[in-house]
């Protein structure tokens, strides 16, 4: 796989070689206004607000008052807001347009589940409130994981897990504490495909255990003959993605559970992937012993920057004593807090975060399920595979898809269609970003060369699916017709030009320093 090795330039005037905004005398462009670091904009030696000297008030610092500078650029008011709605301006988001990010959901996010999430009373609410006080929120975390059960066919759940990984890490930690009340701590190797996504393998080495690939079959599934020659009785699990990350349903899941029981292990379904199958079908059916559930991915709560997150993890009978405190139980008509490792929760794990979980995110999945319905829900999984076929079907002609067939949620194709023209899944997907769009996920799975991994919701119309692919199709036929220089010089349209991600990610600038008298301003 080929990568990026050129570097980025970083000041405006440095970009006029490669397109950039040095063809205007103030950088600008119309509306796209040209948006330097806020260091190089303010002074140090100003500040936004004036404030006078305090007079006759000691000082309550206990010697621990500011006596130098302290480096930050003053800027006034207007030129702060300025500053971050430029900043603004240059991200790509799912309100924005297409975003056919594979592997990681970007659906639209509805504005009746804002809207209720910001209503009194679960806005505002405080996680030390006392529990006679917040009654209404654990009824809606009690109602919302009733729902996460029914769907997945599953006894229990544990909704304070934060996100996917946290989801993945309190269901190994839920077989592992099953497998020590057995008495057979000896069973420490968990089975994982080699599409997995990464945090797979690191969730289970987190939890004290030893991973063991399993290749994939040439139509992009688990190689069953692999992976019956792979049993043994020092098996804890498997940890299996369904559907998979090249986006095909596993169709020996069955098979797979019976045989990881059979040897006395437990099977833990990645449930990243659960929009393609919501309502169609339910994963206890498949002998799925753990769960989580991205809600993010299903239930459009927002995702991206880094959170809020939430990953409720369901939980078969075998591992749902081990459930992780605290927990919301009915008791009558009022409904209370589990918070310690006694009673029935005698056997619990134990705490996998200080409070409950995300109350936002709870709100915005719930009201995202009402407002569906059985039925709804159902097509959201329909739609989903349809529009991924639609992409599929549509592109195969100038594009090579990883694998023959039907797709799940998600159409992966590899590079096959760039040999010989000098244009890489790199170069491709930077000219994607001079097309308006977000890249689709690239060099992942890593069992696809050059994998492209288109993915794109159910929330997408056909009119906005068909320029997409016009776009793309144009692209391919641009790459295999000679326009090679186009690529590789991509992404020409925006702010800054193509970055030297491998140097960015191994040597990463995190502290901007002034630069010296007479040497030009420079930052990564």
């Amino acid at each position: 796989m080929s990568m990026n090795s050129q570097g980025r330039p970083t000041r405006i005037a440095d970009n006029a070689a490669t397109g950039g905004y040095a063809d205007t005398f103030s950088g600008s462009r119309g509306l796209d206004q040209a948006e330097t670091l806020i260091f190089e904009r303010g002074a140090t030696d100003r500040c936004g607000v004036d404030l006078p000297e305090p007079k006759g008030t000691a000082l309550r610092m206990g010697g621990l008052e500011r006596h130098g500078e302290i480096g930050l650029p003053g800027l006034s008011e207007p030129e702060t807001m300025r500053h971050y709605v430029r900043l603004s301006r240059k991200n790509y988001a799912i309100d924005l347009g297409l975003y056919p990010l594979g592997s990681c959901t970007m659906k639209h996010n509805p504005r009746l589940n804002e809207k209720v999430a910001r209503m009194p009373g679960f806005a505002d609410v405080h996680p030390l409130q006392p529990a006679s006080t917040v009654q209404g929120a654990y009824q809606l975390i009690g109602e919302l994981g009733h729902w996460l059960m029914t769907l997945t066919g599953m006894p229990a759940v544990a909704m304070s897990p934060k996100a996917g990984a946290h989801g993945e890490f309190c269901g190994m930690l839920a077989i592992r504490a099953a497998l020590d009340a057995r008495g057979e701590t000896h069973r420490r190797r968990v089975l994982v495909p080699e599409s997995a996504h990464g945090t797979n393998p690191a969730t289970a080495i987190q939890c004290g255990f030893t991973c063991d690939e399993i290749p994939a079959d040439a139509g992009g599934r688990v190689d069953m003959e692999a992976l019956k020659a792979k049993l043994g009785d020092d098996i804890a699990g498997i940890m299996l993605t369904n559907p998979n990350t090249c986006g095909l349903f596993e169709r020996d899941i069955r098979e797979i559970a019976d045989l990881i029981h059979e040897a006395g292990g437990y099977f833990y379904c990645d449930g990243a992937n659960f929009n393609a199958i919501v309502g169609r079908v339910r994963p206890g059916d498949l002998g799925v012993d753990a769960m989580h559930i991205n809600l993010h991915k299903t239930f459009s709560t927002p995702h991206g920057g880094g959170g809020p997150g939430s990953g409720p993890t369901v939980l078969s009978e075998a591992l749902a004593p081990f459930a992780p405190v605290p927990f919301v139980v009915q008791e009558g008509k009022s409904w209370k807090m589990v918070e310690q490792e006694e009673g029935e929760a005698s056997e619990s794990f134990g705490r996998m975060a200080a409070f409950h979980g995300q109350m936002g995110m709870f709100t915005r999945a719930l009201t995202y399920m009402m407002s569906h319905g059985s039925d709804g829900l159902k097509q959201v999984a329909n739609d989903a595979v349809l529009n991924a076929n639609y992409i599929l079907a549509r592109l195969k002609h100038v594009m090579t898809p990883a694998f023959a067939g039907y797709c799940m949620h998600e159409a992966l194709f590899d590079d096959r269609f760039l040999q010989g023209t000098g244009v890489s899944t790199l170069d491709f997907a930077k000219a994607m970003i001079d097309e308006g769009y977000h890249p689709m996920t690239m060099y992942f799975p890593l069992v696809v060369h050059g994998a492209m991994l288109i993915e794109p919701t159910e929330t997408e119309s056909r009119e906005g699916l068909d320029r997409f692919i016009d776009t793309m199709e144009a692209l391919a036929k641009a790459a295999n017709g000679g326009e090679t220089d186009r690529f590789l010089a991509a992404p020409v349209h925006a702010p800054t030009k193509r970055l030297d991600e491998t140097r960015a990610a191994r040597q990463p600038v995190l502290r901007w320093t002034a630069p010296m008298a007479d040497e030009p301003v420079a930052a990564e």
